[in-house]
């Protein structure tokens, strides 16, 4: 019988590797792009822990390099997600009532394989299938992942010890159950870490879990799938379906059983979601928990007492590093006029230095947007820009897709602080600027806080106290992650939980145990030491 009570053990950070040249990392990873380019592989769907291959296949290309074919992978359809749903109803019970500690083990034995042997292999598939350089990579599907992993397991044991209080003669107690159902994860391209997070996490609190990767994330998404199967994670418990939007929404979205929804991508699928979610409410076993991280337009806002050498490289990358491509990329930022004059020039000579170009060469800080897709979205923004009166490119705006999908770093100078690429989320490297006089902080304050839909990211940049204070409050719903003197990404889990409001998703908090509080069904429970025997009241009794 175990009758101890365990702990987890405090997590750290995982350390950020420099890959530095001839550095064991760097050589290990160098060698791995190079292996996997040269072996193309095939990536089946993984249900109730076999491997399920259809008729229906896609490839997996480098979109740097688009006749470079990493391989294919087979895609689930109707039928497969029933057989996916069945697996993970199947291994439900079993799964909730494993020993938490046990549950724990295995993410946190994944963390240590993700973070030694494997290390090469997921950073490698990551640059390659999603077009990350080194750093963008390890901060990712290497530090970030592994924080996910070992952090949660600490945050569920936190959450465990909270019970209620007891008075004399009754002990009470509260139960953390798992939800009652599966749990369904869509999981976005742009950060592998996110595609283990958002089926982990429930799957820690003892839920089984569908996981659709995105089709543009694939290969890695794969691999660290195979490392939780490596660490020990029973049959059924995360099923791993590539698979057509449409086909999910038709089969899964509207099971009784779904009894949750991990979501990362956009507002407008989101909404759909939660409409089609709404439209099929009485068919539920339970009420779905939705939650989701969706769109940005994040800001930096410079107020005239600011560090301009601080302003610029916050913008440099902010805006650029990964082309863009983060919820939390600053996109929009306002900049007094008395300062203006500095940073363009500034802007002008660090966006000239950024080289631009394959993964594998590790000089560069940008690579490619994702897909054909989403280069031909930006371009027509790009476009857009070019032929309006409201608004002038000056910075690159350069787009090239004859090898890969590569937009250059631009900044677009917009004359209206609600020009359509100051509005809309682009997700690539577009930075738009609009100056304001120095006198207008009020007004532009509050144009910053109104002018999109979205409250995910931002920062303020000022040297002056006061200012810091009043730009703070001014923009108090603005940002669900809020920054002051540095850009409006970086997110680390257990420093700077994740999320946005309004258009920008349910703010449930990655990286903290708020998100996990989602995946969990209390049970309060009240027992009475000594029950009592006597129906009436002593006050009932008259004299």
């Amino acid at each position: 019988m175990n009758n101890a009570y365990f702990q987890v053990k405090p997590p750290v950070n995982e350390p950020i590797k420099g890959y530095m040249p001839g550095s064991p990392e760097c050589v290990a990873l160098k060698a791995e792009l190079e292996r996997q380019l040269a072996n193309p592989v095939e990536v089946p769907l993984i249900i109730d822990g076999k491997e399920i291959r259809t008729e229906t296949k896609a490839k997996m290309i480098c979109p740097h390099d688009h006749q470079q074919v990493l391989g294919e992978y087979y895609i689930a359809g109707e039928k497969e997600l029933l057989m996916a749903i069945n697996a993970a109803e199947a291994a439900r019970e079993q799964w909730e009532n494993m020993p938490w500690e046990h549950r724990a083990t295995i993410f946190l034995k994944a963390a240590d394989l993700l973070t030694g042997k494997y290390r090469a292999k997921l950073s490698a598939a990551c640059m390659l299938g999603q077009s990350k350089n080194p750093y963008q990579s390890e901060i990712d599907v290497i530090c970030e992942m592994a924080d996910f992993l070992r952090f949660n397991g600490h945050f569920i044991q936190e959450i465990y010890k909270q019970q209620p209080l007891s008075t004399d003669g009754v002990w009470n107690r509260v139960e953390y159950r798992a939800l009652d159902g599966f749990v369904a994860a869509i999981t976005p391209f742009n950060f592998t870490s996110i595609g283990g997070n958002l089926p982990t996490a429930p799957a820690m609190c003892g839920n089984t879990v569908l996981w659709k990767p995105s089709s543009t994330a694939v290969l890695s998404n794969y691999y660290f799938m195979q490392i939780l199967i490596e660490a020990g994670l029973p049959a059924g418990v995360i099923n791993f379906v590539p698979c057509r939007g449409v086909d999910f929404g038709k089969v899964v979205v509207p099971h009784p059983k779904m009894a949750g929804f991990h979501f990362t991508g956009s507002t407008g699928v989101f909404n759909d979601i939660w409409n089609q979610v709404g439209q099929n409410i009485n068919n539920y076993v339970t009420y779905p928990r939705l939650v989701g991280e969706t769109g940005g337009k994040d800001f930096i806002f410079a107020h005239e007492s600011a560090d301009v050498e601080a302003l610029t490289c916050a913008i440099v990358l902010g805006a650029f590093e990964y082309q863009g491509q983060k919820c939390s990329a600053a996109s929009r930022a306002y900049i007094p006029e008395s300062l203006w004059g500095k940073v363009k020039g500034r802007l002008e000579e660090e966006i000239g230095k950024i080289k631009m170009g394959d993964v594998r060469d590790f000089t560069n800080l940008m690579n490619a947007v994702i897909d054909q897709k989403s280069f031909k979205n930006i371009k027509n923004y790009l476009d857009y820009a070019r032929e309006s009166k409201d608004a002038e490119i000056i910075i690159g705006g350069g787009c090239d897709d004859s090898v890969g999908y590569f937009v250059e770093p631009t900044v677009i100078l917009a004359k209206t602080p609600t020009f359509k690429t100051m509005v809309e989320e682009i997700f690539g490297p577009v930075m738009t600027i609009y100056v304001y006089p120095n006198d207008k902080l009020e007004e532009t304050l509050k144009a910053c806080d109104t002018a999109t839909s979205y409250a995910l990211t931002g920062a303020v940049f000022a040297q002056d106290r006061t200012a810091i204070i009043k730009l703070a409050k001014a923009l108090d719903h603005a940002a669900g992650n809020f920054y002051i003197n540095d850009k409006p990404t970086g997110a680390v889990v257990g420093q700077q939980p994740f999320g946005g409001s309004r258009g920008s998703g349910t703010n449930d908090k990655a990286g903290s145990a708020i998100n996990l509080y989602r995946w969990m069904n209390q049970r309060a429970i009240k027992e009475t030491l000594v029950p009592r025997t006597v129906v009436n009241y002593p006050y009932m009794v008259e004299k």
